[in-house]
């Protein structure tokens, strides 16, 4: 599903314009972002939880010259299904 196809469908299911589906999903992806951006995790009931997890700096390898290359921390999303969701799909 694409960013369209969900607003289409926010669209349809709200009985919303297109337009007015698409500030919505806008507004909450732009608020869920800031969230994780401050630290915060995200927990949305029966669906999961959005956190960010720090990946510590590591030795990587480049695959072409086989040189050994330093790879710096950095912070990265992590996703959790919850319980329901996982249900859901089974």
């Amino acid at each position: 599903m694409s960013k369209k196809d969900l607003i289409d469908a926010v669209a349809k299911e709200c009985e919303l314009t297109k337009e007015k589906a698409g500030v919505a999903v806008d507004a909450v992806l732009a608020h869920i972002r800031a969230a994780m951006k401050s630290g915060h995790e995200v927990r949305i009931p029966d669906f999961g939880t959005f956190k960010v997890a720090a990946r510590k700096a590591r030795e990587g390898r480049n695959p072409a010259t086989g040189m050994t290359i330093q790879i710096p921390a950095s912070n990265v999303p992590k996703f959790t299904p919850a319980k329901g969701l996982k249900e859901a799909l089974n």
